[in-house]
C-alpha cells in the first residue's frame, strides 16, 4: 500500500512542479491499489514478489522523498534561523496524526467497515511509517548540521545493511533475508504482540512490511528528498538544475543497482538499496517535472496533476476508504454473492474489454473519478492538509 505527504504547497509558490510529482505520485498509488484486486493484472501493477521491483514499488518511497523535499522550504525559517524548538510542537503534532490516521484505516479494515477491533488492529502500516520517518528526519534536520547530517544517512543505511546481513537471528542464523527470517521481523516480534502484526502478503503474524525496524532506513527517503531541496532552494531555475537532478539521480540509481548485488533491492525489508534505488528515480521524475513546469513553463498537461497534488491527504484517505468499502461489501446476499468490487469489475468493465484491460480500466476510471473530487474541492478553495 502507499502511502501521502504533507501539503506544503501553500508555502512553495515557486515549485509548483512539487504538487504536480505528488500528484503524479497519488494517481499511480490509486491506479495500482484498484488494479490489484482483480485476479488479472498487468505485472507491473503489481508490487514485487520479494525482490526486485517493479513500477509499483516507487509510489510508497516517493511519497517519503516528497516530504524531505517540503520539508527544506518549510522547515527552513527554523533551521535557517537556529530556533529549532519552535518547530518541535508542528513537528510532533504533524506525526501523531499522521499516525492515529492510520490507525484508523486499519481499525476500518480489521473487523468490517464500521466495526474497530482494538484488541487486534495492526499497529504499524503506511501512514504510521509516514508519521516516524517524517519525525526522526525532522529531528535530524533541525539539530545536526548539513555535514551530520549526510553522515547520518549514510550511518543509517550502511549500519541496517550490516545487521541485517551479519546479526544472527535465533533459529535462523544471519543474512536470512525472508519473511519470517530476517532481522527485521525479529525485533518487530519481540516488540509488537502477534495480533497487532501485518496478516497479509503471506507474512501472516511473521513480521510486518512496515514494521519497526525497517522504518529506520525509511528515514533516510526522506532525507534523500531534503537534501534535493535545498538544492532546489539554492539554485537558480534554469536546465543547469534539472541537469544536476538528473545526474544525482543517475548516480543514485548506479549505487542502488550495485548495491543490489549484496543487499537485493526489496520493497518489503526496505533495503538500503532499495532506498538509493528509488531515490534515484524519484530525482529523475522531479527532474522531468521541474524542467517542464519551472524553466519552461510548459503547465497546462501538469494542471490535472496539480489539483490532486493540492489534496493529496484528503484524496488518500478517501481512496483506501473507498476500496475498503469496495472489498466488504456484497452485491446480492448469501455466500456466494460476489463482492461489490467483482461485481463492477467483471459485470462493467471485464465483461466487454477482458480481463487483464478491463482491471486497468477500472482503476483509470478511478483515476478520473478521484481527479473529479480533487478538481472540486480545488474550484470551492478547499485544501485540507496535515
Amino acid at each position: 500500500m502507499n502511502t501521502i505527504a504533507p501539503n506544503v504547497s501553500q508555502t512553495i509558490n515557486r515549485l509548483s512542479s512539487l504538487d504536480v510529482f505528488r500528484g503524479i505520485t497519488i494517481a499511480l498509488m490509486i491506479l495500482v491499489n484498484m488494479a490489484s484486486i482483480a485476479d488479472n493484472v498487468y505485472p507491473p501493477l503489481l508490487h514485487a514478489e520479494w525482490n526486485g521491483w517493479t513500477v509499483t514499488d516507487f509510489v510508497f518511497p516517493f511519497f517519503l522523498f516528497i516530504i524531505g523535499v517540503a520539508m527544506a522550504f518549510s522547515l527552513s525559517k527554523y533551521t535557517e534561523g537556529n530556533k529549532p524548538n519552535a518547530a518541535l510542537g508542528r513537528i510532533f503534532r504533524r506525526a501523531v496524526i499522521l499516525f492515529a490516521l492510520g490507525l484508523f484505516l486499519n481499525g476500518f479494515w480489521n473487523q468490517g467497515i464500521w466495526t474497530f477491533g482494538l484488541s487486534t488492529i495492526r499497529i504499524m502500516g503506511v501512514l504510521q511509517r509516514i508519521s516516524l520517518a517524517y519525525l526522526f528526519a525532522a529531528l535530524i534536520v533541525l539539530f545536526l548540521p548539513r555535514k551530520a547530517q549526510w553522515i547520518v544517512a549514510g550511518i543509517l543505511l550502511v549500519a541496517y545493511w550490516l545487521t541485517m546481513m551479519y546479526v544472527p537471528v535465533p533459529n535462523y542464523g544471519a543474512g536470512e533475508l525472508t519473511a519470517v527470517g530476517n532481522f527485521g521481523a525479529y525485533i518487530d516480534r519481540l516488540i509488537i504482540p502477534k495480533a497487532h502484526l501485518y496478516k497479509g502478503d503471506g507474512f501472516n503474524f511473521m513480521g510486518d512490511p512496515e514494521g519497526l525496524f525497517s522504518t529506520i532506513p525509511s528515514v533516510v527517503s526522506v532525507l534523500a528528498g531534503y537534501f534535493t531541496g535545498n538544492l532546489l532552494k539554492n539554485s537558480k531555475v534554469n536546465s543547469s538544475t534539472s541537469m544536476d537532478l538528473v545526474l544525482f539521480g543517475l548516480t543514485c540509481l548506479v549505487i542502488g543497482g550495485t548495491w543490489d548485488i549484496f543487499f537485493p533491492i526489496n520493497k518489503k525489508l526496505w533495503t538500503s538499496s532499495y532506498v538509493i534505488f528509488t531515490a534515484g528515480w524519484a530525482l529523475l521524475l522531479l527532474a522531468g517535472c521541474y524542467e517542464l513546469i519551472e524553466v519552461r513553463k510548459i503547465r497546462r498537461w501538469a494542471k490535472p496533476f496539480e489539483v490532486m497534488g493540492l489534496n493529496a491527504i484528503a484524496i488518500f484517505m478517501a481512496s483506501i476508504i473507498l476500496i475498503k468499502v469496495l472489498v466488504k461489501t456484497k452485491v446480492g446476499v448469501g455466500a456466494e454473492a460476489p463482492m461489490t468490487y467483482t461485481w463492477i469489475y467483471e459485470n462493467i468493465f471485464a465483461s466487454w474489454a477482458g480481463k487483464f484491460n478491463g482491471s486497468l480500466l477500472f482503476a483509470f476510471v478511478t483515476v478520473l473519478l478521484w481527479l473529479a473530487v480533487a478538481y472540486i474541492m480545488y474550484r470551492q478553495r478547499w485544501f485540507i492538509k496535515v
